[in-house]
């Protein structure tokens, strides 16, 4: 759709016409200097036909710039994009734990940071429309990508997030009160964190339960995953059968303390212990947080007071330049032949 911006400029068209109208003639002044080059300059147009093309070409210049300054635009096709008031921070333990291979990823031994980021991967690029972001914490906890909707930048963070960056403990309880103190700076209907370990709070300085309060008290939904295998066999000597034996990589994972975060908070615990598991978990979290798109359109707007300022500028050269060169190719033309009439006589 083509409108004006500012239409009421408009009104200016008519301002040469009372200027010329109104203001007195200004007098004519006697010319100090005399070229015959621009004297001949100033006979063209001097005629009725020639004073008329100018004032047509002048009105026709101050139309396409009170145009340009009325500012023309276009306004393109409605487009619909899809937005949610959902904030949901992913906080992720990249511990000295987290490097356990108790997983199996396409039938080979993996750690458990590497079944992490192939499935968490996934589900945030399922989460169009929200706004996500990423917590690691190890020892600490940090902040590692804000909310945002850039999905794909939030993905290859996790996706280089390496193994002790942040410690080789686990502080549970800052990196819900790191992610509790982000989602409070953004308003928002719903507010979610979902939070993987695979241990107990062994560091920071926040008690994991009194930072479950704090979520609570802000509206935040903590969902907890605790991942990591139950059974694993230890191989013995030089790698071989020989010695081997079974351990639960798991013994140090507080289920009870995830728990009860979870149900502060209303939100869910779940128990991974297996990549599949950990998929199955996160299409549930899927579920339980549905994408709340809410359609918000807008039209593209394009300027196009370039256009009638570009042309003017043009015309006006062309204007300028046309006459001046005509007259000098007069003029050198005139010479030429007073010197072959000059040539003649002698």
């Amino acid at each position: 759709m083509f409108e004006f911006a500012l239409p009421w400029a408009f009104i200016l068209l008519p301002l040469p016409l009372l200027t010329r109208r109104l203001l007195p003639r200004a007098r004519p002044l006697d010319s100090a200097l005399k070229v015959p080059f621009y004297a001949e300059l100033s006979q063209r147009g001097s005629g009725a036909p020639g004073k008329l093309v100018n004032l047509l070409m002048l009105w026709f210049l101050w139309v396409l710039l009170v145009a340009a300054a009325a500012r023309p635009q276009w306004y393109g096709e409605p487009i619909t994009q899809t937005s949610s008031a959902r904030d949901l921070l992913l906080a992720v333990d990249i511990s000295g734990s987290m490097e356990t291979p108790d997983m199996l990823l396409n039938g080979r031994p993996a750690m458990r940071i590497d079944a992490v980021k192939e499935v968490v991967g996934d589900f945030v690029e399922r989460r169009k429309g929200d706004r996500l972001g990423l917590v690691l914490f190890g020892t600490r906890a940090y902040l590692q990508a804000p909310l945002t909707y850039d999905r794909e930048t939030v993905g290859t963070l996790l996706q280089e997030a390496q193994i002790g960056f942040a410690g080789q403990g686990t502080a549970i309880g800052d990196a819900i009160g790191l992610a509790v103190k982000r989602l409070t700076q953004r308003p928002a209907e719903q507010r979610v964190l979902i939070l993987l370990t695979d241990g107990a709070n062994t560091a920071g300085e926040v008690a994991p339960l009194k930072a479950a309060e704090l979520a609570q008290q802000a509206g935040v939904t903590v969902y907890t995953v605790g991942v990591g295998a139950e059974e694993m066999v230890r191989p013995g000597l030089l790698g071989s059968r020989f010695g081997s034996r079974r351990i639960n990589p798991s013994r140090d994972l507080d289920s009870e303390t995830l728990q009860a975060i979870a149900d502060g908070t209303g939100g869910q615990y779940f128990r991974a212990r297996d990549p599949a598991e950990l998929a199955r978990i996160y299409e549930e979290l899927d579920r339980l947080e549905p994408v709340e798109q809410e359609a918000a359109s807008y039209r593209p707007l394009r300027s196009l007071y370039i256009w009638p300022l570009g042309l003017a500028l043009v015309l006006a050269l062309l204007w300028a330049l046309v006459p001046l060169l005509r007259a000098g190719l007069e003029y050198l033309s005139g010479t030429a032949g007073d010197k072959r009439r000059q040539g003649e006589l002698t």
